[in-house]
């Protein structure tokens, strides 16, 4: 498996890891079968089995920082993207709006199916449908030639991605696409270029795929328009309380699959349940082997937040998620529920609804943010290297991060 589906296992792959970590920025460009170069943990990372936070502690606290300095940047991506698309989720739904206008194409089709014609491209379909993971190099590649040369639009392509991406994102895996297309910052585009695949393609696999090269000798970039910069249009997340004397029942959601690491960890809760999103699972495509994973991880933090709070955790995956947390909540005789706020995505979407379906009951649902994102989220105003910079010059990086901190 690509990456491991539990949070002792993702440890452990954490562990195993640690040791290459010096080796990152000079090994993490090469597209090698079985991937040995990269940790392999983004799927847990994404939903928060583990935490950037954790991982780059462990790395920071095994070597030195200019040793592995390029990894620790490379974990931080992932939360600036989040942290970024947080401050304009109207790109999100942007993106959302355009893909439901786009008319089917046969020809996308065909290259999601591994029939491209192209030998490189259609290695990268089979592999992203068999495996759910992708080199990010490869993800590159596979992205410039949809947008650049097949002039395919970047939203089908990023929707083929996340689709099956076991570490898709809306934020890391759209704004990844939207950069490659020349719109994450304004007019630069990515192109993938012969000299490119050759000098980080695996050997075997440059000589079984040779005959496609040639496609990759002269891009252009396709680039319709130079669009304006996002603008912030949420520099503040909506408040929420929590009363921590009622009656409550934790919600724990696909989007962070941790929360004995969060300020929740202290508190008692008359009820928990773990669920996962299937409504969206459908209105994505997710297939069977990316719902599998998920539905491993889901037992698993059913398993970890019974034994956390002596308290029997269930699991529910339904169609009507405001109902079920509905019925949840009646049956336990709840006075609130309470989750840790999802990330803008499908999840993020649904939370009009769902808290409007249980305060029609008279159950409130409050949400409470992670510290550490509230204090990462305001720096995301420019690009990552600023992002980066305003890291280290406050001392945000591991090794200057407090505990998580109380609740109230």
């Amino acid at each position: 498996m690509i990456c491991p589906s539990t949070r002792a296992a993702a440890l452990e792959q954490l562990a195993a890891f640690l040791p290459k970590a010096p080796l990152y920025a000079r090994d993490r460009n090469h597209v090698q079968p079985g991937h040995p170069a990269v940790s392999r943990l983004s799927p847990a990372i994404r939903h928060r089995l583990i935490s950037e936070d954790e991982v780059a502690s462990a790395v920071l606290g095994r070597h030195a920082a200019g040793r592995v300095e390029k990894f620790v940047q490379e974990v931080y991506w992932r939360r600036y993207w989040k942290s970024w698309l947080s401050l304009r989720p109207q790109v999100w739904r942007d993106y959302l709006e355009s893909l439901a206008t786009l008319p089917e194409s046969d020809f996308a089709r065909r290259v999601e199916a591994g029939d491209s014609g192209n030998a490189v491209i259609d290695h990268f379909a089979n592999e992203l449908v068999a495996t759910g993971y992708l080199h990010n190099h490869a993800r590159m590649w596979f992205a410039a030639w949809w947008v650049h040369e097949a002039k395919l639009p970047w939203q089908s392509g990023a929707a083929f991605f996340f689709k099956h991406l076991l570490d898709g994102d809306p934020a890391a895996n759209t704004l990844s696409w939207r950069w490659v297309a020349g719109l994450q910052t304004p007019g630069k585009t990515y192109l993938a270029r012969r000299s490119n695949l050759e000098k980080y393609l695996a050997p075997g696999l440059l000589e079984s795929l040779a005959d496609s090269l040639t496609e990759f000798e002269h891009p252009q970039p396709h680039l319709p328009c130079i669009p304006t910069k996002e603008p912030v249009t949420r520099a503040e997340l909506p408040p929420s309380e929590f009363q921590a004397s009622a009656s409550t029942g934790l919600w724990i959601h696909e989007e962070d699959l941790s929360p004995e690491t969060s300020p929740l960890a202290g508190h008692t809760f008359a009820a928990i349940l773990v669920s996962g999103h299937s409504a969206a699972w459908d209105r994505h495509g997710f297939p069977a082997s990316k719902r599998q994973w998920l539905l491993e991880a889901l037992e698993d933090t059913s398993r970890r937040a019974t034994e956390q709070w002596n308290t029997a955790a269930s699991i529910t995956t339904p169609a009507d998620l405001p109902g079920e947390l509905v019925r949840w909540a009646k049956d336990r005789r709840l006075e609130q529920i309470v989750a840790l706020r999802p990330d803008t995505g499908p999840l993020d979407d649904a939370l009009p609804e769902i808290a409007a379906a249980l305060a029609a009951a008279g159950i409130p649902l409050a949400l409470v943010d992670r510290p550490r994102d509230l204090v990462l989220r305001p720096l995301a105003t420019g690009g990552f290297f600023q992002f980066w910079e305003r890291l280290q010059k406050r001392g945000l990086l591991p090794g200057a991060i407090a505990s998580a901190g109380s609740l109230l």
